[in-house]
């Protein structure tokens, strides 16, 4: 009998041995290393130039009277592509940019056309979202600086031109702006599209500038990207 109750707890304390390895086999962690991709651009910083038009109008204009109709402008600058992320980014510019647009109006009863230029240093800082390595979407806020302005100002009697060239000492001439759009990239070249709309009046310091009106406008421009 003594040796029938020995041979049990010798038996039982190979099992429970047993099962104590089966268990510490089971809790073994096992770490798994996700190597990244470094040749896929978007990880890559890029630095790029690039060029195009600006397709430009007005809107919220002051007085029933005026009417606007868009124009075209140059579009030109420069841009770096900060990743952050596989898929997400920070894409500021540094663009000189040309909006404006051609109104018509009654002055007193007399008819007249208005031709205006308005030549902006634009600076958009955009969140970048890279869904695929060819397209990344693009949104974020402009404050656009106004340098220059040209108007061509007709009438029956007369055709007058005025240009002006600004210091930017006058919030008028300083406009935030919010600006959407998206990048088609192939190797080298980036294929842009934005659309973009002030938040603010031309006339922010309260003057009586005639018209008062907000600028939008859409754009399209061809890159070249420089990888750091």
């Amino acid at each position: 009998m003594k040796k029938l109750i020995l041979f049990t707890m010798v038996a039982l304390s190979i099992n429970n041995y047993g099962i104590a390895q089966t268990d510490q086999s089971t809790n073994t962690v096992t770490t798994k290393v996700i190597a990244v991709d470094e040749t896929d651009p978007r990880y890559a910083t890029v630095f790029g130039v690039k060029v195009g038009g600006n397709y430009s109008n007005v809107y919220k204009t002051s007085g029933s009277s005026f009417h606007a109709d868009p124009k075209f402008g140059l579009a030109l600058g420069a841009f770096v592509a900060i990743p952050i992320g596989k898929y997400f980014g920070i894409q500021p510019e540094l663009l000189f940019s040309q909006k404006g647009f051609k109104g018509t109006g009654n002055i007193l009863g007399s008819p007249y056309e208005l031709t205006r230029t308005t030549s902006f240093i634009d600076v958009p800082v955009f969140v970048c979202v890279k869904p695929t390595e060819f397209i990344t979407i693009l949104a974020g806020p402009q404050y656009s600086f106004l340098t220059k302005q040209k108007d061509v100002f007709r009438n029956a009697f007369t055709t007058i031109q005025q240009e002006q060239e600004f210091q930017n000492d006058n919030i008028r001439k300083n406009i935030l702006c919010f600006v959407a759009g998206f990048d088609i990239s192939m190797k080298s070249i980036v294929l842009g599209a934005r659309a973009g709309w002030d938040l603010q009046k031309n006339n922010g310091d309260g003057t009586s500038k005639t018209p008062q009106y907000k600028n939008y406008w859409y754009q399209a421009t061809i890159g070249f990207r420089l990888y750091k």
